[in-house]
């Protein structure tokens, strides 16, 4: 089997460690290292429109300090293939995610490179949102109730689902019995390990990895038989390795949304505009060239990002 592809990651990049600071229990520390997981346990129980960018200020005090500093501040990846990655070719950061961080500087300072990239590891996406380290986060974040709880979201401008990653030559059909007695790998506190906790088709017990990549590893290594996670991040994968793909359907519905801080309506209301121009135009939109570039090869049939529910 082909070997991945590797990442430079050399660079401006300012990282964030996967260490953060000590926290009290409950407070932000502990929502961070629960990022992964807990969110699935809530799901579906809360209130999940946002702001509408026409009932409000869209240049109040969390834009303005954005603006008085001159540049934006956003936490992303750096090792996800079409998502967030550094190309070898020409050093600098590209995928989907950042062509929407691009559209984003550009609405709100004048300029698409007015940019400082932050790398956060997934675990640390809430702890850098509310200590202020980064103005917002866009790295394939799922929006759920968990999560809103601890930070604000924008408008779904992606929609993903957990899928099944497998060898070209495999007989594995997707997420069914064609799994049993095979061996499955997912991340550890990701929504697959929540899925196959709940149903394994008659897979042996799961393959657990501190990464998803690592999962990638393990299936060309021989060491698993299929890969467990998320569409998006699997489309970026198979691209890598010609010698997998994904089979079946996506089994969950994970809307990305743009993660902020609590208590900036303003950011909130700015991002969903920058969104609402981003979608505008079907065929010829900015979403939609970014997607046919990136994804529309690995993920086909989009014909845009799911519709925005605005509150009331």
């Amino acid at each position: 089997m082909a070997a991945v592809c590797t990442l430079a990651v050399a660079g401006t990049l300012t990282p964030l460690g996967d260490h953060g600071p000590a926290a009290s229990s409950g407070g932000p520390g502990s929502a961070q290292a629960q990022d992964a997981w807990a969110p699935q346990q809530d799901a579906g129980s809360c209130d999940d429109r946002t702001l509408d960018p026409a009932t409000g200020s869209t240049d109040g005090p969390a834009v303005e300090r954005i603006r008085q500093r001159g540049r934006l501040i956003v936490g992303v990846d750096q090792n996800s293939y079409l998502w967030g990655f550094r190309d070898p070719v020409t050093g600098n950061l590209a995928g989907f995610d950042i062509d929407l961080v691009h559209a984003l500087a550009k609405a709100i300072l004048g300029d698409p490179d007015a940019v400082q990239f932050k790398t956060v590891p997934t675990a640390n996406r809430i702890q850098a949102i509310q200590s202020g380290t980064v103005d917002m986060v866009v790295r394939t974040m799922t929006i759920n109730c968990y999560r809103a709880k601890h930070v604000a979201f924008s408008a779904p401008y992606f929609e993903a689902g957990q899928q099944i990653l497998a060898p070209v030559s495999s007989s594995i059909t997707g997420f069914d019995d064609s799994l049993r007695g095979k061996r499955v790998c997912t991340a550890s506190g990701s929504t697959g390990e929540v899925v196959l906790g709940d149903a394994r088709h008659g897979s042996l017990p799961p393959v657990k990895v501190p990464n998803q990549l690592d999962c990638l590893v393990r299936l060309q290594l021989g060491l698993a038989d299929a890969v467990f996670t998320d569409n998006a991040l699997a489309a970026g994968q198979a691209a890598q390795d010609p010698e997998v793909r994904l089979v079946g359907r996506p089994v969950t519905q994970e809307p990305y949304g743009v993660a902020m801080k609590l208590g900036e309506p303003d950011l909130v209301r700015k991002v969903n505009s920058v969104l609402d121009a981003y979608r505008a135009g079907g065929a010829g939109s900015a979403w939609m060239k970014s997607y046919d570039h990136w994804l529309a090869k690995e993920l086909p049939g989009l014909s845009g990002p799911p519709a925005p529910k605005y509150q009331q």
